[in-house]
């Protein structure tokens, strides 16, 4: 190809609109408005510009609010960090309420719940257990968790439900503070779904694979059973999970969808610290195409939390 030679291009004939013409996104209306001394959440949250993440998490609080108004179950599924920043009372508080109606872990939100109510600790020094191979090696936690799955196995509960009932009935001192306890004491469906080898119990002497299996796989298809009724009007929150439980959800909305169930006009929403690959693509954007609103909320755990509770129950409670 022969050289070219190219010449600034000439502005002078450009057209200009007029500024009155065009269609803007920010109008006055949208913007913030300053807040008084002793403004309620509420208020709070009305005055919050009507742009991007405010709108969103606006729109999250009204699917909830409205879920539970209708009857339609609300899933919040949950990493262990929600747990490790001191969260539980409040996913308590909405079981209790009746808002919250399943809850899905994964293994590591089962072992810091279940040492949480054992003790009122948890999260060890990874880095220095690992230096004498000390990590995950607590043996009350992995014998009570790995017994507890094997005792169970030959029932009909899943893992979720069979480590409720253990520390219900082995009246452990924090139980008010455990998120499996209050479930299986409520009735709600509480569901742990586990990689095995991924968690410190499966270390333990105690491990046993068989159990864990079919006791998960229990809990994948309770699961399963509770989003097929997310249809017309449900919401599913991914809370912290990163991989297994996006991963979880999506097939389990497979089964749904596979067994007939018109699981369409619901919401889904990611809140995480940062956003990434599967939550939003497993939650947020392939299972709210089908006529269903998908969000990705953006923020730390130990404040968006608090403020979406609070905010649900604000909304309940003023009737609005």
């Amino acid at each position: 190809m022969p050289r070219k030679h190219y010449e600034p291009i000439d502005l002078t004939k450009v057209k200009t609109i007029p500024l009155a013409s065009r269609s803007n996104k920010v109008k006055l209306g949208d913007f913030a408005k300053v807040g008084e001394k002793g403004l309620s959440l509420a208020a709070f949250l009305d005055n919050l510009p009507s742009q991007l993440g405010a709108n969103d998490f606006r729109a999250v609080v009204d699917a909830i609010v409205n879920a539970h108004q209708r009857a339609k179950p609300v899933i919040w599924a949950m990493g262990a960090h929600v747990i490790k920043c001191g969260l539980s009372l409040l996913v308590i508080e909405l079981m209790k309420r009746g808002i919250i109606n399943a809850v899905a872990l994964n293994g590591a939100g089962a072992i810091h719940d279940v040492e949480i109510a054992l003790i009122g600790e948890t999260s060890e020094d990874v880095a220095q257990g690992l230096v004498d191979g000390s990590f995950g090696m607590v043996e009350e936690t992995g014998r009570l968790i790995n017994e507890a799955i094997a005792e169970g196995a030959s029932s009909e509960m899943g893992m979720g439900a069979i480590l409720g009932r253990k520390l219900v009935e082995t009246r452990a001192p924090y139980l008010d503070y455990s998120i499996l306890a209050n479930a299986f004491q409520l009735g709600t469906p509480v569901t742990v779904h586990v990689a095995i080898g991924t968690d410190i119990v499966h270390m333990h002497p105690t491990a046993q694979g068989g159990p864990i299996g079919i006791t998960t796989f229990r809990d994948f298809r309770l699961l399963a059973a509770v989003v097929a009724d997310l249809g017309g009007g449900g919401v599913y929150l991914n809370v912290g999970s990163a991989v297994l439980l996006p991963e979880v959800f999506l097939k389990a909305l497979t089964v749904a969808r596979n067994l007939g169930h018109d699981v369409s006009d619901f919401t889904t929403v990611n809140l995480d610290m940062q956003q990434h690959y599967r939550p939003l693509q497993n939650v947020v954007g392939r299972p709210a195409a089908l006529r269903g609103k998908g969000y990705a909320i953006t923020g730390q755990h130990e404040l968006m939390i608090p403020l979406l509770v609070q905010a649900i129950i604000e909304r309940l409670e003023d009737g609005r």
